[in-house]
């Protein structure tokens, strides 16, 4: 047994002092300023002991990943769909196709309720939830040829617990692509820059998958340089187009943009996964990752305080104007990704598994992108909390309950105690270039205006406007590339329920099978998404309000999976693991859900809000935000599908949870009638690194043997 030597003993201590004073500051400030920089130091403190400690302790001694085995990329390898593909251009796939609205946008939301709940939530849940869910999901799917999680489901727990687990994924999976494309599209209206730069990293992304496959196979680091070369380029251009006779080109309707994001959705989903998906997910990974750490860094430069309340009274009223309830559980519903997200179980038994060289490798992708995505998440919920208050009300409050000018926002925001004049708000919108920021809902707009105030602190005032619009581009690639990975993955569930009833479905690389689902996937998001672009209380608006819900009964279903798993594999000790993150995943989802249904105030229960509105419209009332009779039916019929929607989900979700339970419970009263789907143990003869960096005995090995490798 390896033992530490004085160094890293030193190097940990001190890693662990500095999360520490973090916390230490966030937790007992009381009334003075504090600086956004203890934030950082208590995430990144966090992350690294996580890291370091947990996630090794669950791969090695819960897991025991297996170096020698060879993972389907390697056993399947067929070039479209399985392909082993270097750890670092997945890392960034994986990370790209897991980081999309929801890092960016829940902890500014959840900012309403002040920034500490948010803190807490973000670091410990992906810690001990987000990214052990994720890294298990990859790992159990990695030893079933790839399987998706309601295939697993289904396997594993039973047919009735599979049927449920793979309805209910399936359709939230279409909730979540029809959420993440309208977000797109918003941020993308009218928007040469944005639209250019992302156009941009599609041809970016083919060069560089060709290189890597034909011209420069296993040349990583020379490729990404150029990639990156031709981003930043593209990046720079985006606003020289913006400013030329080429905007009217780039200046596109959101009907347009519709068009154009179903039909990449559509082709990204089809065409081999070297060509297009890995290269771009990877490429656009360093905008992200880069664009992240210059916030940190800019926020250990320019110090900002954190202006937001530690905890405001909106936590305990429930009455908050950006969205109602309390604090428990709708703060861990609003803040889904950065620290447990359902979507990324998809990602993981989707895509992940059929691309990955060695088991040894879950560790780094599963648990370590889910990190770097909480990072995400913390500069998010610093971005929200540096700004006025008064200024993040104003942005995030709907019109009904503000008004459209700003002296009655500014008189609105200062009757909830955050005070805010109307010069300074037509201050702050021209601060940006922007006609106004009222009512900005969404979280992407304070996101981007916490974003500039903290690079112009840096760079100085007069760029605040370019960083400002650079953050909303920035918003719009992150989220795209959970788009594309995200239909193909639909296509995988969808060829998976089709092939208990046609078996040539089964084969997810079988031509007329993968171009039938794939159309079928797009089709559905992209329906919905069409009537929301259209009709501003219709289509994927809809079912908009059930997006954190539904995310978080996902993960629900997936904790259960590997719970089930650990114990039927042998791993009853430490079941603990997935079990505890799924009790408390399923009393926070299921009492939320419960909530959303049934709750009396009309701003909460989706049936009580029906009540309200039909009375309203017994009466020939028009109530906000309704501005017509016909908007005022179409809310009586969103509350209506919101809330059966609502209630039919979290009945799948018990269905699958009280099966899981069964299957345990059978399983440690007669193990011999439990069965696992595992694939046979095949030699690998593929050498690659566990992590980033190579360790010594890992180079050695490699000057040993000459190795096949992949993109």
């Amino acid at each position: 047994m390896r033992t530490a030597n004085v160094r890293t003993i030193v190097i940990w201590t001190l890693v662990a002092l500095v999360g520490a004073a973090g916390w230490s500051v966030l937790a007992l400030a009381r009334g003075e300023d504090v600086s956004a920089a203890w934030m950082v130091a208590a995430a990144l403190g966090s992350y690294a002991i996580g890291y370091r400690f947990y996630s090794k302790f669950i791969a090695y001694k819960v897991l025991k990943v297996d170096a020698t085995r060879a993972t389907p990329a390697e056993r399947l390898n067929n070039g479209i769909d399985f392909h082993p593909t270097d750890r670092r251009v997945l890392l960034g796939h994986h990370f790209a196709a897991i980081a999309g609205a929801g890092p960016l946008v829940g902890p500014v939301l959840a900012a309403q309720m002040g920034y500490l709940p948010g803190t807490v939530w973000i670091i410990a849940g992906v810690i001990f939830a987000g990214a052990v869910q994720d890294m298990v999901v990859l790992f159990f799917s990695t030893r079933r040829d790839g399987r998706s999680l309601g295939q697993m489901a289904r396997e594993e727990i039973g047919p009735f617990g599979g049927a449920a687990a793979l309805i209910a994924a399936f359709a939230i999976m279409i909730i979540l692509l029809g959420v993440l494309a309208l977000v797109i599209v918003n941020a993308l209206a009218a928007s040469p820059w944005g639209t250019f730069s992302i156009a941009m990293t599609i041809p970016i992304a083919l060069l560089m998958g060709f290189c890597l496959r034909v011209l420069r196979p296993g040349r990583v680091a020379e490729v990404s340089l150029i990639g990156v070369g031709l981003l930043l380029l593209a990046l720079v251009a985006g606003r020289w187009v913006a400013e030329s006779s080429w905007a009217g080109a780039f200046t596109l309707a959101p009907s347009t943009l519709v068009v154009w994001l179903v039909a990449y959705g559509f082709i990204a989903s089809i065409l081999p996964v070297w060509m297009l998906l890995a290269p771009r997910d990877y490429l656009s990974t360093f905008m992200k990752i880069g664009t992240i750490a210059l916030l940190a860094l800019g926020v250990v430069i320019a110090l900002p305080t954190l202006k937001m309340d530690p905890v405001t009274d909106f936590a305990s009223r429930g009455d908050g104007p950006v969205f109602a309830g309390s604090l428990f559980p709708f703060v861990f519903i609003t803040i889904a990704c950065g620290a447990l997200s359902g979507f990324h179980s998809l990602i993981s038994s989707g895509t992940t598994p059929k691309m990955i060289q060695k088991e040894t490798q879950v560790r780094m992708i599963g648990y370590g992108s889910m990190l770097m995505e909480s990072s995400v998440a913390i500069m998010a919920l610093v971005a929200a909390s540096i700004i006025d208050p008064g200024l993040y009300f104003a942005m995030n409050a709907p019109p009904g309950a503000i008004g459209t000018t700003v002296e009655n926002a500014s008189q609105v925001v200062t009757g909830w105690g955050y005070s805010i004049s109307p010069a300074e708000l037509a201050q702050a919108a021209k601060n940006v270039e922007e006609a106004t920021l009222l009512s900005r809902t969404g979280g992407a707009p304070t996101l981007a205006v916490g974003v500039s105030e903290i690079f112009s602190k840096v760079t100085g005032g007069s760029l605040r406007a370019f960083w400002y619009h650079f953050a909303i581009m920035f918003e719009a690639l992150f989220i795209l590339t959970a788009l594309d990975a995200g239909t193909r993955v639909g296509r995988f569930m969808l060829q998976d329920m089709l092939g208990t009833v046609y078996r040539p479905f089964k084969n997810m690389s079988w031509k007329p099978g993968l171009v039938l689902t794939s159309a079928i996937v797009c089709a559905l998001w992209g329906y919905f998404l069409w009537v929301g672009v259209h009709e501003p209380l219709g289509g994927i608006n809809q079912l908009f309000p059930i997006f954190g819900i539904s995310n978080q009964l996902l993960a629900a279903v997936a904790l259960a999976v590997c719970t089930t798993l650990l114990v039927k594999s042998g791993r009853l000790k430490w079941a603990w693991i997935t079990g505890i993150p799924l009790v408390w995943d399923a009393t926070v989802t299921l009492t939320a859900s419960f909530q959303k249904v049934f709750s009396g105030d009309p701003k909460v229960g989706f049936f009580k809000q029906r009540s309200v509105f039909q009375d309203a419209i017994d009466d020939g009332k028009v109530l906000p935000p309704a501005k017509s009779m016909d908007d005022m039916h179409t809310v009586v019929t969103n509350s209506t599908v919101d809330g059966v929607l609502t209630a039919v989900l979290a009945l799948l979700i018990v269905v699958v949870i009280a099966d899981a339970l069964r299957v345990c419970v059978r399983h440690l009263r007669r193990p011999a009638l439990s069965t696992l789907s595992e694939a046979p143990y095949v030699e690998s003869k593929i050498l690659a690194p566990a992590g980033l960096i190579p360790t010594r005995e890992e180079r050695e090995e490699a000057r040993d043997a000459v190795t096949p490798t992949g993109v």
